[in-house]
């Protein structure tokens, strides 16, 4: 019998996982999310027009798109909706300013917490970004931890 070969995987090809818990209900952190990202979603720092961007949507369905809205009215895709199953899953491609064939996926859960929520993220798939996987994942990882850890935190604080 042969010995069964394990693949190592390299750190900057593991998921980036982050967590946050909020002090409000399950289904206000989805809403927030997924329904009002638009409201506290960094654009002038994280999206593709930067001080030209005005909103960002996810449209709520299986497929829906994922994209933010220049100030000439013109959408800018980020992803598709992937998974929707609200209030406790929301997962999409991910792919802001790049070609969809190097989408990744990221996948938010929304579970009961003691405090209130725990969201949870993770963002994977980084192979598809070949040489620009470390650097990529890099920049994603204090993005997000800003972006997430932060931003929507607060936004769910604020009712």
């Amino acid at each position: 019998m042969a010995a069964s070969k394990v693949e190592r995987i390299e750190p900057y090809l593991e998921p980036l996982r982050k967590s946050v818990t909020v002090s409000c209900s399950v289904e206000h952190a989805f809403e927030v999310f997924t329904g009002r990202i638009g409201s506290w979603w960094p654009l002038s720092q994280y999206s593709i027009g930067q001080e030209r961007a005005r909103d960002c949507s996810v449209e709520p369905e299986v497929g829906g798109a994922v994209y933010e809205v220049r100030d000439d009215g013109e959408r800018f895709p980020w992803g598709r909706v992937v998974a929707w199953e609200p209030p406790r899953r929301f997962a999409m491609t991910w792919h802001p300013g790049r070609e969809i064939d190097t989408a990744q996926e990221v996948e938010i859960r929304f579970k009961d917490a003691p405090e209130g929520t725990l969201v949870e993220l993770e963002h994977r798939g980084w192979a598809v970004l070949g040489d620009k996987a470390r650097e990529t994942r890099e920049g994603y990882d204090a993005g997000w931890a800003h972006v997430f850890g932060e931003c929507f935190a607060a936004a769910c604080r604020s009712r």
